[in-house]
């Protein structure tokens, strides 16, 4: 099993869900960086759970608790430590998933992976519950960014059949992606937020999840970053991408779209502005060979509907090996995607920092 992410700047996830405590340990940062602990505080709170009905009731203060790494609030260029306790856990509504595996869940995988000795409880150390110390990287990564006139952000680009406005791909700023990601519900038209909603609740009622995709931007992503063959950005970002438990797709630009275009649609073209060479489009998201272009950075993802729902679900009993009816108990959420954007973008910004050191 692993759980680290990066080359220069490498981030280490330990915990279960259901476990005393979930945490990380950030090896290769900068000393001497002022870390602003409101900020983190914000982005934490952003993916905690228990605050949405589109989320799961179950409620944790997600508070960092710093072990070594800083100094007065500064970075001292040890490994960064630090964990957040778990404190409201029902173990016991995960009993029968040892032999009773979830259909679309890691359960029945990471059973024969591992010899059944996996900690089920919550999803184990496969839960999206692990996704909080990574919000908290992402959130310092941010910081340093910022130094470097970088900004990332996203918005929910589509739950079920509701979708939202995109990004204009060529016309990002940073003030912009702030704005959206101070947004209780991150999307850029605020009238299509109740229909969102609307459909979640729909699947909720019903016993149901619902899946959806989520479009992250960078802007004041220098030109340079990367490499061709199998060290470009788009790999080293999916790659951390897919860590994230519910992520099935990712796309740059236009992705797939892409197969509906000729070539004079695709390409992006140059011009000369303000005395440096700038892209007249960007369907390509920012990337050309692996490399970044100049452009802001712009990608997809796409998350399914959480596989827990209360609906009964066609499975087999591992002990006995006959078919058995499954009915998931505890608290789970109807759409994981409003959680997953501060995710997203934390994954986004750690890469980025790995590839800017």
């Amino acid at each position: 099993m692993s759980s680290v992410l990066g080359n220069k700047v490498k981030l280490s996830v330990f915990g279960e869900s259901h476990g005393r405590a979930i945490g990380c340990v950030i090896d290769g940062l900068p000393a001497g960086i002022q870390l602003d602990f409101d900020k983190i505080n914000r982005e934490m709170a952003r993916r905690a759970p228990g605050k949405d009905k589109t989320a799961t009731a179950r409620k944790e203060s997600d508070t960092p608790h710093i072990l070594s790494g800083l100094l007065d609030g500064i970075t001292t260029g040890a490994p960064l430590a630090m964990v957040i306790e778990n404190t409201n856990t029902r173990s016991g509504d995960y009993g029968n998933l040892m032999t009773v595996p979830r259909p679309g869940h890691s359960d029945y995988p990471a059973y024969i992976r591992y010899g059944g000795n996996n900690d089920i409880r919550g999803g184990g150390h496969f839960s999206g519950r692990l996704t909080a110390p990574v919000v908290f990287a992402g959130a310092v990564a941010k910081q340093i960014l910022e130094q470097q006139s970088i900004a990332v952000g996203a918005h929910i680009k589509q739950i079920g059949n509701v979708c939202d406005s995109s990004f204009d791909k060529n016309n990002i700023r940073a003030d912009f992606l702030h704005s959206i990601s101070e947004k209780p519900f991150a999307v850029i038209n605020s009238d299509i937020e109740s229909e969102m909603r609307a459909f979640v609740e729909q699947a909720r009622l019903s016993g149901d999840s619902a899946g959806g995709s989520i479009e992250c931007a960078a802007a004041g992503v220098p030109a340079g970053l990367g490499g061709n063959m199998f060290d470009t950005v788009e790999s080293r970002l999916s790659s951390a991408l897919f860590g994230v438990p519910a992520v099935k797709g990712v796309q740059f630009g236009e992705g797939f779209g892409f197969s509906e275009m000729l070539g004079s649609e695709a390409n992006d073209g140059y011009e000369i502005k303000n005395g440096k060479v700038s892209l007249i489009s960007n369907h390509n998201g920012g990337v050309l060979g692996g490399i970044t272009n100049g452009a802001p950075l712009v990608f997809s993802v796409a998350v399914k509907p959480t596989p827990s729902i209360s609906k009964p679900q066609q499975s087999v009993n591992l002990q006995t090996m006959e078919n058995e009816m499954l009915f998931v108990k505890g608290r789970h959420d109807p759409c994981i995607v409003p959680r997953a954007v501060p995710v997203i973008e934390a994954v986004t910004a750690f890469v980025l920092l790995d590839l800017m050191m």
